[in-house]
């Protein structure tokens, strides 16, 4: 073999093998699955980061313009040509959305968005979104209901601050009085609608529990925060499509005494099921009624137990980290936790 031909021949082998390795990366392993939230515009640092931290997969938020398949798949091969899975694509116009919550005008147009998204997700083949029944966190002032200040995690790092004394003396974030049984029926409108259109494409919806878990801020009540609230929504869902995004910073936040079980509990529960979907991985300083962000090694909740009972109900998905506390290098920060959690969930796979 002459040079030339012998300088193409590596060349090609080598091209090759650098598309069987990402293809043999994106290929997500069964059980758990390291993943974090990312840019929809990423640059050539974004996607080294990723392959550095060792990431299986991402959660991408974006904005309405790109509900479409055609984005979704472009994006979609971006991600794999780096090894890394897309598990979901969310549009933030929404999720958490007051139209939808609470079921004011416009909510036939935002529910036939929902169906054209879960759609274009199952064509993109992306098999799993969040949704919330949220509808006044997004956009909020602080102090407001979702921050009532600014906190300090480790080393000063500022982190969001709840506060429910402070918070019941807000003012109503909307016109009235949104009592439990109107979400509960807006919450059965929606989800009946769009479950058929999920199934269809092949799409699971994980429901995000109310955050903060309290019965209701802002003049508007809040259903999502109890055990016994997601086993209705499992009954009114009546689908094999439809589980659990477990927030365990959430239901830190609500503690036993709020929401029926601990964390560990809710797990081993939901687990049992085949009920969970996908994890935020976070912790906080303490259950209500006043609660701060931390560091994922530095709140109350014992994480690593957390891991294990994922690994013991053989969880299959992903563990995310999620509000991780800001500051100084932001980027850092999310990869120290990326490695926390990377660590805990080696160790639980090695039993």
């Amino acid at each position: 073999m002459n040079r030339r031909n012998f300088l193409r021949a590596t060349t090609v082998t080598s091209a090759a093998g650098l598309l069987g390795y990402a293809a043999a990366q994106t290929k997500a392993p069964t059980g758990i699955k390291l993943a974090t939230f990312f840019t929809d515009n990423p640059n050539e640092n974004d996607l080294a980061m990723l392959r550095h931290a060792g990431v299986d997969a991402v959660s991408i938020w974006t904005g309405i313009a790109n509900n479409n398949a055609a984005w979704m798949l472009a994006m979609k091969k971006k991600l794999e040509a780096n090894g890394v899975q897309i598990y979901n694509i969310g549009i933030i116009d929404l999720h958490c959305d007051p139209t939808l919550v609470l079921g004011r005008p416009g909510v036939e147009t935002k529910i036939a968005q929902y169906k054209e998204y879960l759609t274009n997700l199952g064509r993109a083949g992306i098999g799993y979104t969040t949704y919330a029944h949220m509808s006044n966190i997004k956009n909020q002032p602080t102090p407001g209901f979702y921050a009532t200040s600014e906190g300090k995690a480790r080393g000063g790092a500022p982190t969001r601050y709840f506060d429910l004394a402070v918070a019941k003396k807000l003012p109503c974030s909307f016109d009235k009085t949104y009592e439990e049984e109107h979400i509960w029926k807006t919450f059965t409108t929606f989800i009946r609608a769009v479950m058929p259109v999920a199934e269809k494409s092949k799409v699971r919806i994980g429901l995000h529990p109310d955050d903060p878990p309290v019965d209701s801020l802002g003049c508007v009540a809040r259903v999502f925060r109890t055990y016994e609230a997601y086993e209705r929504a499992f009954q009114i869902a009546n689908s094999e499509n439809f589980g659990v995004c477990l927030c365990v910073g959430t239901w830190g936040e609500g503690g036993k005494q709020g929401f029926g079980k601990d964390p560990i509990e809710a797990v081993k529960a939901f687990g049992a099921k085949r009920k969970i979907y996908k994890v935020h991985f976070r912790n906080v300083s303490g259950p209500l009624p006043r609660f701060q962000e931390t560091f994922v090694d530095n709140g109350y909740l014992d994480m690593y137990q957390v891991m294990k009972a994922l690994q013991d109900v053989k969880f299959d998905g992903i563990v995310i980290p999620d509000h991780v506390p800001g500051g100084g290098y932001p980027m850092a920060n999310t990869t120290y936790t990326l490695g926390y959690m990377k660590a805990l969930r080696d160790r639980v796979r090695a039993g």
